[in-house]
């Protein structure tokens, strides 16, 4: 019988520092709250060997994101910037100057990503104005699709490039037998 009560007792004990562990540094690691626990295990009552081996942790602050106005929350908040494919678009046509030309930029299917260069730019269809010059113009559609073209812009001219978007896998194989 005492055997058996000192096996319950370590067990008991374990499942204490366990518990204050995981509670990590609030009250819940004291010998009353442990007295409390084991009573609830179904124990009569706990050795003071089992209580004194339990003690409080206590963890340091970390710094929480700002997300607003005095306001705070334990998520990360993206930039309340503007968009990228904005203010790639608005750098291409800040930098267009007065021999501005414009292209119409259209896809099939419709709203695929535009990329300028490198850098999106925002979904078709959509007028861009740019300075004149030679660009590489890619298009992404929502299921993988992909076609490029390469524009030579001639000063205050303006075109319209419609590109039909091809996969660049195809959905369906078959085998000759």
């Amino acid at each position: 019988m005492l055997a058996r009560k000192i096996k319950t007792s370590s067990k008991l004990a374990a499942l204490i520092s366990t518990l204050a562990f995981l509670m990590l540094g609030s009250s819940f690691a004291s010998s009353a709250c442990a007295q409390a626990i084991a009573e609830a295990a179904g124990a009569t009552s706990v050795s003071a060997a089992a209580t004194s081996s339990v003690k409080p942790v206590t963890m340091p602050k970390l710094p929480v994101p700002v997300t607003g106005a005095g306001t705070s929350s334990p998520h990360l908040v993206a930039s309340s910037g503007p968009a990228p494919e904005d203010t790639n678009r608005q750098t291409l046509e800040a930098h267009a100057g007065k021999d501005a030309g414009k292209v119409l930029l259209r896809a099939t299917p419709v709203e695929a990503q535009i990329w300028v260069d490198g850098k999106i730019v925002g979904k078709t269809p959509m007028l861009l104005v740019l300075a004149p010059g030679k660009y590489q113009i890619e298009m992404r559609g929502a299921r993988g699709q992909t076609g490029k073209r390469s524009v030579d812009l001639l000063p205050h001219e303006t075109r319209e490039l419609a590109v039909k978007l091809e996969q660049l896998y195809p959905g369906r194989v078959t085998t000759n037998r």
